[in-house]
C-alpha cells in the first residue's frame, strides 16, 4: 500500500512488540535472526552496549532584571540595580560656593528669607541685603517715598553696584552670597541682566511671589520708608507676574513659614545647579 504522500509505510509491528524484539516473544540469545533483522547481542552485566541518552541542557538562566529608570524610585541612591545605576536624588546645595538673587515684591519676605538660608548654610555665606546698602547713606538720603526721581534712581543703581561689587568680593574669598532686590521683567533700568553684569554670569535668580494679599498684609505690619502704600504694592506685584513664563524658578511661599521657604528655595537652587528643569 502505498502512503497518500507518496511514500511506503513502514511494516506494522504485532502485538507483543517491546523494542528490538520481534514477534510474541523475544529471540534467545545466539538465536538466527527472524525477518531479516540483526540479532540482538547477548547483555554482558555490567556492560550497556548502547551509550545513555544525553543528560537533557541545563535552562538558560533567566535575564537579569533591570532597574527602573532614573527618578523612579527603588533602590537606595546610588547602588546599582540590575544594569542602571540611580543617581542620587537634588537634596540641596551642600557645599556649593554660589552666588543667588532673590528677586520679589515689597513684602514677599525676600530679606527675612535671604537671611534665613544665609544662616542655616553649612558653608560660610553672606547676606547683602540692597535695603541695607543704600540706607548707608543718612545724609542726602533721597526716599522713594517722597517720589521717584532722579536722585533715588542714582542711589539704587550705587547701592546695585556696591552689591555687585560685595558679592564678586565674597566669591573670590570662597564665601557665597545671597542678593534681594525687586527687579522687575519689564524694566531695563532694574533688569537682571544689571546684576549679572554686576556680579557675573553664573548668578542664580529666584523669584518669591505669593499672593496679592499676601504680600498686602506683610506690607502692612512694616514701618518707615519700608512700608509702601497698597497702590504701590498691588502695581509692583502686578508687574512682577511677568516673571512667569521666563523659565525662571517662582516659589509660591502664600502658605509657607520662613523655614519651609528657604528649604523649597534650597532645593530649587540645587537642581538649577544639577542642570535640572525646575520642578
Amino acid at each position: 500500500m502505498q502512503h497518500g504522500m507518496g511514500g511506503p509505510l513502514p511494516p506494522q509491528e504485532p502485538v507483543g512488540h517491546t523494542g528490538w524484539a520481534h514477534g510474541p516473544q523475544a529471540h534467545a540469545p545466539g538465536a538466527p535472526p527472524q525477518g531479516g533483522h540483526p540479532p540482538v547481542p547477548p547483555p554482558v552485566p555490567g556492560h550497556h552496549p548502547y551509550p545513555a541518552p544525553a543528560a537533557p541542557p541545563a535552562p538558560a538562566a533567566p535575564p537579569a532584571v533591570q532597574g527602573p529608570p532614573p527618578g523612579w524610585g527603588g533602590a537606595p541612591a546610588g547602588q546599582a540595580t540590575g544594569h542602571i545605576t540611580l543617581p542620587p536624588p537634588v537634596t540641596g546645595t551642600g557645599g556649593a560656593t554660589i552666588a543667588v538673587l532673590l528677586i520679589g515684591p515689597a513684602g514677599a519676605g525676600k530679606t527675612t528669607v535671604a537671611r534665613h538660608w544665609a544662616g542655616r548654610r553649612p558653608v560660610p555665606t553672606a547676606h547683602i541685603s540692597l535695603d541695607d546698602v543704600r540706607e548707608w547713606v543718612c545724609s542726602g538720603f533721597a526716599d522713594p517715598q517722597s517720589g521717584w526721581n532722579e536722585n533715588s534712581e542714582a542711589q539704587y543703581r550705587l547701592a546695585r553696584r556696591t552689591c555687585g561689587f560685595a558679592a564678586r568680593n565674597f566669591l573670590a574669598n570662597g564665601i557665597s552670597c545671597i542678593l534681594d532686590d525687586a527687579v522687575f521683567p519689564d524694566w531695563p533700568v532694574v533688569g537682571l541682566g544689571g546684576w549679572k553684569r554686576h556680579v557675573g554670569p553664573g548668578l542664580l535668580p529666584v523669584v518669591l511671589l505669593p499672593g496679592l494679599d499676601v504680600v498686602l498684609e506683610r506690607n502692612a505690619e512694616r514701618s518707615g520708608n519700608r512700608r509702601l502704600s497698597d497702590e504701590e504694592v498691588a502695581a509692583i506685584h502686578g508687574r512682577m507676574a511677568g516673571w512667569y513664563g521666563s523659565g525662571l524658578p517662582i516659589i509660591d511661599n502664600s502658605t509657607y513659614d520662613v523655614e519651609t521657604t528657604a528649604r523649597v528655595l534650597d532645593e530649587v537652587l540645587a537642581r538649577a545647579i544639577a542642570g535640572a528643569p525646575p520642578a
